[in-house]
């Protein structure tokens, strides 16, 4: 066991290197979470066509991921996605604001506007209690521009970003150190739950 995960190394093949490639490519290392979902490829895969798929059909934008993603991390005390999305959305938007979203804070900034707020509620919602939904939050959703199949893409797409935290987490991939280091300094100081990065 290590800060990959509570599982072994994966066996070698084709699949794996091409993942541990593009890993290579995108961020300069093997990320944990990489190494567990490589005993997996084609889960993997089926995974992010699912959730790019739900996305497309949600109409959500890069920054509109970032906030979805940071609400429903924090919610979820996912330390590995908080820093990753938390870094994404803080490019996307600025540190204070990205901040703000792990920290349930969205309503006190000048950044966010109606729709980044809507979809943070509705990504914590389904974190805390998808059985409690109440027509009044898909009103909210709808208030600001998303029609009933775009809810549909984008309720999928929370659900996707739930189930890939909880695969994370729930094998003990550990946030990796060059991770951390990447993300701006509000984002690592707001990040205090999950299990800690490596160092």
């Amino acid at each position: 066991m290590g800060d990959a995960g509570f599982l072994d190394e994966p066996p070698p093949s084709a699949a794996v290197e091409a993942m541990y490639t593009a890993d290579r490519g995108s961020d300069g290392y093997v990320m944990h979470l990489t190494r567990v979902w490589a005993h997996a490829p084609e889960v993997n895969d089926a995974w992010t066509a699912f959730a790019g798929a739900a996305a497309e059909a949600a109409g959500l934008t890069f920054r509109q991921k970032g906030v979805i993603v940071s609400a429903l991390a924090a919610e979820l005390g996912d330390a590995y996605c908080s820093l990753a999305w938390g870094a994404r959305l803080a490019r996307a938007t600025d540190p204070a604001t990205a901040a703000a979203v792990l920290a349930g804070e969205e309503a006190a900034s000048p950044a966010l506007d109606d729709a980044d707020r809507a979809l943070a509620a509705w990504a914590r919602a389904l974190v805390r209690d998808p059985n409690g939904t109440l027509p009044a939050d898909v009103a909210a959703l709808r208030a600001v521009g998303f029609d009933d199949p775009a809810i549909v893409g984008l309720t999928a797409y929370v659900a996707a970003r739930i189930a890939f935290s909880t695969v994370n987490d729930a094998l003990g991939a550990v946030p990796d150190a060059e991770l951390r280091a990447s993300a701006p300094a509000a984002v690592r100081d707001t990040v205090t739950w999950g299990r800690q990065p490596a160092r």
